[in-house]
Order: C-alpha cells, then structure tokens, then sequence
C-alpha cells in the first residue's frame, strides 16, 4: 500500500503562537530488522540451521542450544534503576546484547499480547496481526482484546503465520514451552507461541528446573519460559513499590537458578515484553476520554491502552478526530493518522492488507508520563499505577542479558 511521507518536524514557535503539536517523524521507532523483540529468535534458530530464518541481530553468537526467559515488564531502565535488587541480573548488563551493554526494543505498542506475538512467530506487529492492546476487528465492527482473545475468533484466521518454535521443530530441533499451566491452552499461546511441547508449572523455581531439562533434551534445543507476576506487581503497586522490588529480587534469584543449570553448548537470553512507567492520580496526568466531549467527538470506538490508543471514527470523522486530538493532546503524544503511523514504520517496514483496518484512524503515543484513561468502560485498566504501551526508553527498551555454558 501506498505510504505517505512523515510530517516535517516542526520549528521553533514564538511565544504568540500556539506549541506545535509533536512531530510524528520523532517517535523513536523501534528497531525493526536489527534489533527488536521480533528478531531474537529467527537469530537463534538460524544460528541452528533453521531453513527461512536470517540472524539480524548480529551481535548473537550462534549456539547449539538456546532459552529465551521472558521476564513480563522487566523494562532495561527499571532494571537498570534497582541494582541492589537484582545483583546477579545486574551483573550481566554490560554483555546485553552480545556483549555491547546495549538493550533491544520491544516494539510498537510495547504491550504483552503485542510482543509475545513479535517474539513466537518472529514477526512486527504489521505482519502478525497483533497491532494493539484492543483493537478493532473489521469483520465485525467490534473491539477485540488481544490479551484475553475477547471476544473469541478463530485464532489462525486473526494470526496466520507459523511460529518460530514450530519451524524449528520441523527442522529437528527440540522445542518446548515451560510456563505457568494456566496459558497452555490460551489463543495467544496457540498464535504467539505454539510449537513444541508445553510444560506447565506453576512456580518460578520448577520452571527454571524443567527449562534447564529440556535444554538437555536436545543436540540443538530452542526453550522459551516466561513469568508474569513482576508485571502485575508494576501495574497494581507502581515500579519501585516494595512489592515490586520484592518480585525484582525473586526473578533476579530464577534467573540465576536457570544459569547454574545450563547444559554445555547453551546460550540463556533473559528479556522482556515491555517497561514501565508510574503515571500520577490527577487530572493532569490522567486525560479522562469518558468525561472530555472534545476527545469524544466523532469516536465510535476507543482502543489500545492508555499510552497507546487506537481511535476508531465514525464515518467522514477521521479527519476531524485527528485534528481535534491533536490540537488536545498534541503536546504530550504523538498523534498520528492511520497512514502516518505507518509510513513512520510504528508497526514494522509493512503492514499487511488484513492489518490495515485493525488500526485506528487515528493513532496516539504517549511521550509524556499522561495516560488517556477511560473511566466508565475501562475502570480497572484506568485504575493501574504503572502502565506501559508507547515508545519511551522506559517503555520500549528491554535487556537482552545473556549466558553462556
């Protein structure tokens, strides 16, 4: 499809005018085809000799056999800002991403259902389907959340692609999942991350355990393990809440169990969907959509999240709804129509035909610590302390810390 050219960037206003809206062409877009989420294991699997795949991040040393552990909201600055927390995971910073010290990103938007599809099928959010938080289904007119798959579609409809664990799995390589049983049957499982066989259990440590069997499964293994409570912990309590300190301290223990048990030939890559960032209880930081009727104004459908919203127009309001939001919220996010969003590669270099009306007609990023809450038909999301969603370092940067046996 045809790509517009990205607005210019904006001059200096006079102190008479009104502050230009932020440019879309100055999100910093992730790093698509070099090192984000979705490249990390097509790099591993080719490093294995998986037909199709291409190794883009090239600061990976190929291994025999390889485990991802995807640590949920362990963004690179929040780890970065509790050293004595993480001791053991602070220790493997400087060998981030091949030894450089540097971190990858997630992709846009930086949310869970988004960047495990980016990680299991090793595509951009514009090829996998998984655009958003919530957004809407064209065959039906509805929103869909991604995250719990409501309301249901067929999945290999939604997300058609084969996943790297199944290609690699095809090419002889032992694949296996070890996470919590409660995901096994999931459709984003079945989308993002099938392949292989499933190992549930439910805490930390028989996790690491089972990970580290099924490494030595294998002459050439390709294991994936997550845990999610860190995650919850950000969202209920905030990032440097006790609480999320004290979930820090216990993945910063996992994680070390794992690498004491590796099988010889092995690399560990510990990384993360997203960030974080603690956003503030008032009416200056929380935008309420549901009570402000210039952000309602010709809105049919309100998606995303609340750092990174997709805006559905009523018919012929597309235009309007983008200026209005602009002119509202243009200080604080990037607002970008549907097109403008792409051509500035938010979604990956191309957004598939079946993707296209997934996004909104209008596209906000949050750059300041605001969120656009809806209070009436999100109360619990509206509710969080810490969220995440937009391209920020916070938000979008995650480690990419390895071990090797």
């Amino acid at each position: 499809m045809s790509r517009p050219t990205p607005e210019a960037a904006p001059g200096p206003a006079s102190w008479d005018q009104h502050p230009e809206p932020l440019a879309v062409a100055s999100a910093p877009c992730p790093e698509y085809g070099s090192g984000s989420l979705a490249d990390l294991l097509p790099t591993l699997a080719a490093g294995m000799g998986v037909p199709g795949m291409t190794a883009a991040i090239t600061e990976l040393a190929p291994a025999d056999r390889n485990c991802v552990f995807l640590i949920d909201g362990l963004g690179w600055e929040q780890l970065r800002a509790h050293p004595e927390d993480a001791p053991y995971l602070t220790s493997l910073l400087a060998g981030s991403r091949g030894g450089t010290g540097r971190p990858i990103t997630a992709g846009y938007p930086a949310t869970t259902a988004t960047s495990l599809a980016s990680v299991g099928t090793g595509l951009p959010p514009g090829a996998h389907g998984l655009p958003g938080y919530a957004v809407r289904d064209p065959a039906t007119g509805e929103l869909m959340n991604q995250l719990r798959w409501q309301p249901w579609t067929a999945p290999r409809v939604w997300q058609p692609y084969p996943t790297v664990f199944q290609l690699a799995e095809q090419a002889g390589v032992h694949a296996a999942q070890v996470s919590s049983p409660a995901f096994q049957n999931t459709p984003l499982t079945k989308v993002a991350l099938s392949g292989g066989a499933f190992h549930g259990r439910l805490t930390g440590e028989e996790r690491m355990d089972v990970a580290a069997g099924q490494l030595a499964a294998g002459d050439r293994s390709l294991v994936y393990t997550y845990y999610s409570e860190l995650d919850g912990a950000g969202h209920r309590y905030g990032v440097d809440s006790d609480t999320w300190r004290g979930q820090l301290m216990h993945v910063d223990r996992l994680v070390q169990r794992l690498a004491e048990q590796l099988p010889p030939r092995t690399a560990l890559y510990v990384t993360a969907d997203h960030g974080m960032v603690d956003v503030p209880f008032d009416d200056e930081h929380r935008i309420d959509f549901d009570a402000d009727w210039e952000l309602r104004a010709g809105v049919a459908l309100l998606g995303g999240e609340g750092r990174a919203r997709h805006v559905y127009a009523v018919p012929g309001a597309a235009a309007d709804v983008l200026t209005c939001w602009r002119e509202v919220l243009g200080e604080q996010f990037w607002v970008a129509s549907r097109d403008e969003a792409i051509a500035a590669g938010w979604f990956g270099p191309t957004v598939e035909e079946r993707v296209y009306a997934r996004i909104g007609d209008v596209v906000a990023a949050a750059r300041d610590d605001v969120l656009i809450i809806a209070s009436e038909r999100e109360p619990k999301e509206s509710a969080m302390v810490g969220n995440h969603g937009s391209m920020t370092p916070a938000e979008q940067l995650v480690p990419l810390l390895e071990v090797r046996s």
